[in-house]
C-alpha cells in the first residue's frame, strides 16, 4: 500500500470515529452544488482541553463569537442572493453546509465531513482526480492556525479553499497549500501598514504585546523585522498569558497581567502594538482598567480590530487612543436587513439529524447577536465582504466551468481540481472592487486604519487612513481624536529628535536612544549619509557650529581700499620719488667730490634697483597670481641684495683706502685694477640669483590658500605655502651682508667726516637686521593676512632706510652746503686725518 493510500485510510478511520449524528441542523441549505463553510461561532482560546478524550468538542459550551455568527450570515446572504437575484448560475441552485469550528478546537472533523461523500465514506483510491466530495469548495476558517490544519487536508484533494481573515504569511506558500486562496492581504501588508503609521507620526519607541501562540509570536517577529532599519525600536515585548476556556483568570494569570501592566506604566513608550486573538485580551484590558492605566496609543491587529465585545468595554475610552488595522469597509446592500430578519423570524428549519454533523447548532446566536446589532450595522460590516466576495468568486468560477449562458447551465459533475483552476482565473467587479487573485492566491483589498469611537451616533470604527497593498503605501490620513490634552499627537520617542546639525551619540543598545551633540565648527551633518558622525568640510569651505552644510570661505589678501595698504603705498611712493630725486641730484653733481666719495657710478647701481623695488610694491596688493608671485620671489630679493651688497662693498672699500692700502699695497692694486667692487657685487648678486632660482625650482609659484588661524572662515591667499622657511633662507645672505657692512662701517668710524659713513650705514644695517629678525619672529607666532602686510611694510621701510638713510645726508650736503662739496675741502679733511694718525 502506497503512502497516499495509507494516509487516506487513516483519514477514513478517523472519520468513522468522529462522525456522530447530532440534532437538527440550522446550517444547511440544499442545492445542486454545496459550499462548505467553517466559522468560529464559539471560541476556546486554549483549544486543547478536549485532547484527553476521543470526542468532538461541543462548541456551544465555549464563549460566543458575535463576529463569527455575522460572517456565517454573510455566507448565507451571498448564496441566497446568487440563487434569487443574480445572473450567475442560471438554473443552478447553490447550497451550503456550515460547521462551527470553535476557533481552533474543531478543525479535523468538519474537513473529513466535507471530503467524505453523502454516505460518510472516504474511499481509498490511487487517483482522486475523478473523486467528488460532499462540497465543491470550502469558505473559511477565520484564523491562521485553523486554516493551516484544514489546508493540509484539502490540498491533498485540490479542493478549493478560500479564507476570509487568516493573514499568516506561510499561507502564501503555494507548493505547500496549492488549493488555498484569500480574500484579504497577507500579514506582510498588515505589518507594513502599522510600520508606516508609526513613521507618519514619528513614533520610534514602542511596546509589543503578543499572544502566547503562533499568531502572536509570528506577527511579533515579523513586526520586529520590518522595523529594523527604520529607526523604530521595541522597548520590550511581552507574551500575554492564555486565559482559561471559561475566561476566569487564575491567580497566576492575574499576577502575570499585573506585572505586564506595571512594566507598561514604568516604560516611556506611549505606543503599544497588540497581536492577539480577541478573547485573550478580555482579562488583560480588565487589568488595564483596574489599574487606571491611560495615556497610551493602542494599535490593534486585525484579529481584534473590530471586535464588538471588547468595544463594549466602554471604560476603555479612558485607557487611551485605540487604532487598528482591518479590511476596508464595503457596504453590502440588504445585508443588515437580512441579519435582522433572520433573528426576528426565528431559527430556520433544520434537516433530519441523520444528515447533519456535530457543531451545527447555536442556541443563543440570534439573541446574542441582536444585542450587538447596532454596532455591527454602524461598523460597516468590514470583514463580511471577505466572505461575500469569496462566495461570489466560487460562483463565478463554477459559472465558467459549467459553461453557463444567460438562461441555463450544464449541470455536470464538478471535480475539485477543475473548479480550482477556474477560481485562479476569476476577474470581475463586485460592489466596486476588482476580484482577482495574485500569484500567491491573495486578493489586494485595501486596508483601513480605524479609530475606536464610543459615540454611537457615528461608526464605532472610524476610518482615518487607507493602505493600498498594490502600492504598499499608506494614504489619506485624516483627523484623529487623540486622548491627550489639547488633542496633541502623542509622543513616543526614547530620545527626542536632534536639531539640524546635531549628531546622535548612542545611549544603551537601542538605536532610538541617543544624545544630541552639536557638530563642531568646520564639520557638518549629512543626515542622508550618517546621523552619528559629523563630516569635515573641504579645505576651501567652513561651517558654523551645528552646521548642516559648508559655505565657501572668504579669500583674504591685501586690497587697495584697506588702511594698511594705503599707508604702505604712500611710503612706497615717497621712497620712489625721493630715490628718483636723489638719482637726478647725483646725476647733475656726478663730478663733485661728494658723489665720488659716495661711490660714484656705484651709486646708480644702488639707486636703480631701489627704483625697481619701489615700482614692484603693487604686486603685493590684490589677488596673487603666478606672475605677481614670481615678481615677489625674484625682483624684490634680487634688488634688495644688490643694494645691500653695494653698501657692504662700499664700506669695505673705504676702509681699504684709509687703513689697508699702505699695509697691503699689492692686494689693493689688484682690487683697483680688476674692479673689485663690481666683481664683488656681481658675485653676490649671482649667488642671490642662484638662491632665488633654487627656491623657484623647489616650490611652485602658484598661489595657495591656508586657513586663517584666528578666523577659520577666512582662507589666506598667498604665494608660497612654505613662506616662513623660504623667507629665512632667502634673507640669510642679506642678513650676513648687513652684519659685514655694519662691521666695516664701525671700523671706519674714525675716518674723515666726508668719508665717515659709519653712522648712516650703521643706521641702515641695524634697522634692516632688527626689522628682518622681528618679521621672522612675528611670522613664527602669527600666520594671518597681517603677515603679508608686515612683510611689505618692513621691505618698504628697509628700502627707505637705504634711500633716505644712506643717500639722504649726501643730498642734503650737496644742496645746502655746496662749499663743502669741493676738492679743497675734501683734501683738508684728509690732511687733518693724516696728521692725527701721525
Amino acid at each position: 500500500m502506497g503512502r497516499w493510500a495509507r494516509m487516506i485510510c487513516s483519514l477514513f478511520l478517523l472519520l468513522q470515529v468522529l462522525v456522530e449524528p447530532a440534532e437538527n441542523s440550522d446550517f444547511y441549505l440544499t442545492g445542486d452544488y454545496l459550499l462548505g463553510g467553517l466559522f468560529s461561532l464559539h471560541a476556546n482560546v486554549k483549544g486543547t482541553v478536549h485532547l484527553n478524550y476521543l470526542q468532538v468538542p461541543k462548541c456551544k459550551e465555549y464563549e460566543m463569537k458575535v463576529l463569527g455568527y455575522n460572517l456565517m450570515q454573510a455566507m448565507r446572504f451571498a448564496v441566497e442572493e446568487i440563487n434569487n437575484h443574480s445572473s450567475l448560475l442560471p438554473g443552478v441552485l447553490l447550497g451550503y453546509e456550515m460547521v462551527d469550528v470553535c476557533y481552533i478546537s474543531n478543525n479535523v472533523q468538519p474537513v473529513l465531513y466535507f471530503l467524505a461523500q453523502k454516505d460518510y465514506f472516504l474511499p481509498i483510491q490511487e487517483d482522486y482526480s475523478s473523486y467528488v466530495p460532499r462540497v465543491v469548495a470550502v469558505i473559511g476558517p477565520d484564523n491562521s492556525e485553523s486554516v493551516v490544519t484544514v489546508a493540509n487536508f484539502l490540498s491533498l484533494f485540490l479542493l478549493p479553499q478560500i479564507t476570509y481573515s487568516a493573514i499568516s504569511d506561510q499561507l502564501r506558500n503555494k507548493h505547500r497549500f496549492p488549493a488555498l486562496l484569500r480574500t484579504m492581504p497577507s500579514a506582510d501588508h498588515h505589518v507594513e501598514a502599522i510600520a508606516q503609521l508609526m513613521l507618519h507620526f514619528r513614533w520610534n519607541w514602542i511596546v509589543v504585546l503578543v499572544s502566547s501562540d503562533d499568531y502572536g509570536r509570528d506577527n511579533g517577529q515579523r513586526l520586529s523585522e520590518r522595523l529594523t532599519g527604520r529607526d523604530i525600536c521595541i522597548a520590550f515585548q511581552e507574551s500575554l498569558p492564555a486565559p482559561q476556556p471559561n475566561q476566569v483568570a487564575t491567580p497566576e494569570e492575574h499576577s502575570r497581567l499585573g506585572a505586564i501592566v506595571d512594566k507598561l506604566q514604568q516604560s516611556t513608550a506611549r505606543v503599544v502594538v497588540v497581536f492577539s486573538p480577541d478573547l485573550a485580551l478580555h482579562n488583560f484590558f480588565r487589568e488595564v482598567l483596574r489599574r487606571n492605566f491611560t495615556g497610551v496609543v493602542w494599535i490593534a491587529s486585525e484579529s481584534w480590530a473590530i471586535d464588538p465585545v471588547l468595544h463594549s468595554f466602554t471604560e476603555l475610552r479612558h485607557a487611551g487612543t485605540f487604532l487598528a488595522v482591518t479590511t476596508q469597509s464595503v457596504p453590502i446592500p440588504g445585508f443588515s436587513e437580512f441579519r435582522v430578519r433572520r433573528w426576528q423570524a426565528g431559527p430556520p428549519s433544520g434537516r433530519n439529524s441523520q444528515g447533519s454533523t456535530c457543531n451545527q447548532e447555536c442556541d443563543e446566536c440570534f439573541n446574542t447577536t441582536k444585542s450587538f446589532n447596532t454596532i455591527l450595522t454602524l461598523s460597516g460590516e468590514r470583514v463580511v465582504y471577505g466572505v461575500y466576495s469569496a462566495v461570489y468568486a466560487v460562483a463565478h468560477a463554477l459559472h465558467s466551468l459549467l459553461g453557463c449562458g444567460e438562461t441555463n447551465c450544464t449541470k455536470e459533475v464538478v471535480y475539485p481540481w477543475q473548479l480550482l483552476k477556474e477560481i485562479w482565473k476569476v476577474n470581475f467587479t463586485l460592489l466596486g472592487h476588482q476580484i482577482i487573485f495574485d500569484h500567491e492566491g491573495d486578493m489586494a483589498m485595501p486596508l483601513d486604519i480605524i479609530q475606536w469611537q464610543w459615540n454611537m451616533s457615528q461608526s464605532p470604527f472610524q476610518s482615518i487612513a487607507s493602505y493600498y497593498p498594490a502600492q504598499r503605501q499608506l494614504k489619506n490620513i485624516s483627523y484623529i481624536s487623540w486622548h491627550t490634552p489639547n488633542n496633541t499627537v502623542p509622543v513616543s520617542m526614547c530620545s527626542k529628535s536632534c536639531q539640524p546639525g546635531q549628531r546622535k551619540k548612542p545611549v544603551g543598545t537601542h538605536s532610538c536612544c541617543f544624545e544630541c551633540i552639536d557638530c563642531l565648527p568646520g564639520t557638518f551633518l549629512n543626515q542622508t549619509a550618517d546621523e552619528y558622525d559629523c563630516q569635515s568640510c573641504p579645505n576651501n569651505k567652513w561651517s558654523h557650529r551645528s552646521g548642516t552644510s559648508c559655505f565657501r570661505r572668504r579669500l583674504a589678501f591685501l586690497e587697495w581700499h584697506e588702511a594698511p595698504t594705503i599707508i604702505v603705498a604712500m611710503l612706497a611712493a615717497l621712497g620712489f620719488f625721493s630715490t628718483l630725486a636723489i638719482m637726478v641730484i647725483f646725476w647733475r653733481h656726478f663730478q663733485t667730490p661728494m658723489v665720488r666719495s659716495a661711490g660714484g657710478p656705484m651709486c646708480f647701481l644702488m639707486l636703480t634697483p631701489l627704483l625697481v623695488a619701489y615700482m614692484v610694491v603693487p604686486v603685493y596688493v590684490g589677488s596673487p597670481t603666478v606672475s605677481t608671485c614670481l615678481c615677489r620671489q625674484t625682483l624684490f630679493p634680487i634688488c634688495f641684495t644688490i643694494c645691500i651688497s653695494c653698501i657692504t662693498v662700499r664700506s669695505f672699500q673705504i676702509v681699504c683706502i684709509f687703513k689697508m692700502a699702505s699695509r697691503l699695497p699689492r692686494a689693493y692694486s689688484y682690487w683697483v685694477r680688476y674692479h673689485g667692487p663690481y666683481v664683488s657685487v656681481g658675485f653676490i648678486t649671482a649667488l642671490k640669483v642662484a638662491t632665488v632660482v633654487g627656491i623657484l625650482l623647489t616650490t611652485s609659484p602658484n598661489p595657495t590658500t591656508r586657513a586663517d588661524p584666528d578666523d577659520p572662515q577666512i582662507m589666506i591667499l598667498s604665494c608660497n605655502p612654505n613662506f616662513r622657511g623660504l623667507l629665512l633662507f632667502s634673507t640669510g645672505l642679506d642678513l650676513a651682508l648687513s652684519v659685514v657692512g655694519f662691521s666695516f662701517a664701525y671700523m671706519g668710524k674714525e675716518l674723515p667726516t666726508n668719508y665717515n659713513e659709519a653712522k648712516f650705514i650703521t643706521l641702515s644695517m641695524t634697522f634692516y637686521f632688527t626689522s628682518s629678525v622681528s618679521l621672522c619672529t612675528f611670522m613664527s607666532v602669527y600666520s594671518g593676512v597681517l603677515v603679508t602686510i608686515m612683510d611689505l611694510l618692513v621691505t618698504v621701510l628697509n628700502l627707505l632706510a637705504i634711500s633716505l638713510g644712506y643717500f639722504g645726508p649726501k643730498c642734503y650736503m650737496i644742496l645746502f652746503y655746496p662749499e663743502r662739496n669741493t676738492q679743497a675741502y675734501f683734501n683738508s679733511m684728509i690732511q687733518g686725518y693724516t696728521m692725527r694718525k701721525d
